[in-house]
């Protein structure tokens, strides 16, 4: 019932930049972290970077001082900007989210939480 719809992956030149999109969409009572994580082609997946519902955010050794994570509540969607881009940079870029569900039952609520995953999109640095 809930999805999450990557966008902004391509082709760029190392040094140039990309900005990835990821909303989220369904039955949703609220989100709490959501993060980037990033696969490259024979290594294990990898957070990039995590940005809690009130906008902490932490990031990998990596992708400090060169990327920004960001979040818009309202719109239930996370961004990562990407900046002075580096071959080693090519990977798979996933989204994943803690999405919190609220169901009715025997006139209380009852929460739950999910933990879902984009079907990711591609970033490939390249000259």
């Amino acid at each position: 019932q809930v999805q999450l719809v990557e966008s902004g992956g391509g082709l760029v030149q190392p040094g140039g930049s990309l900005r990835l999109s990821c909303a989220a969409s369904g039955t949703i009572f609220s989100i709490n972290h959501m993060g980037w994580y990033r696969q490259a082609p024979e290594k294990q997946r990898e957070l990039v970077a995590v940005i809690t519902r009130g906008g902490s955010s932490n990031y990998s050794d990596s992708a400090k001082a060169r990327f920004t994570i960001s979040r818009d509540n309202a719109k239930n969607t996370v961004y990562l900007q990407m900046n002075s881009l580096k071959l080693e940079d090519t990977a798979v870029y996933y989204c994943n989210a803690e999405v919190v569900g609220a169901t009715p039952v025997e006139g209380s609520v009852m929460f739950t939480a999910l933990d879902v995953w984009g079907q990711g999109t591609p970033v490939t640095v390249s000259s």
